[in-house]
Parts: C-alpha cells; sequence; structure tokens
C-alpha cells in the first residue's frame, strides 16, 4: 500500500513549479507520513559568500511535505491549503548537504489537517528545524488513479 501512496504522493509534488524547480522528490509516503529529499543546489543557497541554505528553502520543503502528508492522508487524496505554519530553526544546514523533510499528520478533523515535521541533513541526520503546520480540508479531491 506504501508504494501506491508513495506514487500518489509523488505524482502531486511533480505537479507543483517550485517542486520541480528545486527538484523535490517523494522518498517515502504512507498514510499518515511522508518523506522528501531536497537536494543542494544554488537555488536553495540564502548566503553566496558561504553557501548557507536560505531559511525560505525549509520552509518551503517543510510545508510541502506537510501538505503532501494531508493530501495522502486521505483514501482519494484531498487537496488542503496551508492554513498555519511555524517553523523553528534549530542550527544552519550544513552547505552542501541534501536536506530531508520528514512529515506526519498528528490528527483529522472535520475542517482541519494538523501536521509537524522535521528537516535533517541527510548525511548525518543532524535536525536542523522542526515545523507544525495546519491545512484546511475544503472537499476538492483528486482521483488516487
Amino acid at each position: 500500500m506504501s508504494d501506491q501512496l508513495t506514487q500518489r504522493a509523488t505524482r502531486f509534488v511533480s505537479v507543483l513549479p517550485h517542486c520541480r524547480v528545486l527538484n523535490m522528490t517523494v522518498e517515502y509516503a504512507d498514510g499518515e507520513k511522508v518523506i522528501l529529499k531536497l537536494p543542494y543546489s544554488e537555488a536553495i543557497i540564502g548566503n553566496p559568500d558561504n553557501g548557507i541554505v536560505a531559511g525560505g528553502s525549509l520552509t518551503t520543503l517543510m510545508d510541502t511535505a506537510c501538505g503532501t502528508a494531508a493530501f495522502n492522508c486521505f483514501e482519494d487524496g484531498e487537496v488542503c491549503p496551508t492554513l498555519d505554519l511555524r517553523m523553528d530553526y534549530h542550527r544552519a544546514a550544513k552547505p552542501g548537504e541534501n536536506l530531508i523533510g520528514e512529515a506526519r499528520v498528528v490528527k483529522r478533523a472535520n475542517s482541519l489537517v494538523f501536521t509537524q515535521g522535521e528537516v535533517r541533513q541527510e548525511s548525518d541526520n543532524v535536525v536542523v528545524a522542526t515545523c507544525t503546520a495546519n491545512f484546511m480540508r475544503i472537499g476538492l479531491r483528486l482521483g488516487s488513479k
């Protein structure tokens, strides 16, 4: 089942223009969790002098990961726009490091989906940021085919 949900999440992410520009990929997805990879590139650098990743790149990764988890937690997929997103930055990501964003659904309610997640460096698994995000259910479903 997770293979099908990973494929559905991949299709969902592949139509988002910012994900294509940043080469984000879905590494894993099930009905409650999504793992995305954000490869290090010039497009995500915030400080060209030292190659440190921009905080907005981490926010984009986590908004996409949490939103994809919210989408995937419904049997037929349900588009849920971001209502609120909070990022807590713990440390700067090392220059040259790919980043992994892992998001999970904490609770589904009648009108909201609550998620949490974290950004880790791929090579050493160090957490660089955490996230809490809420999504509004609007009833727009995309077929799972």
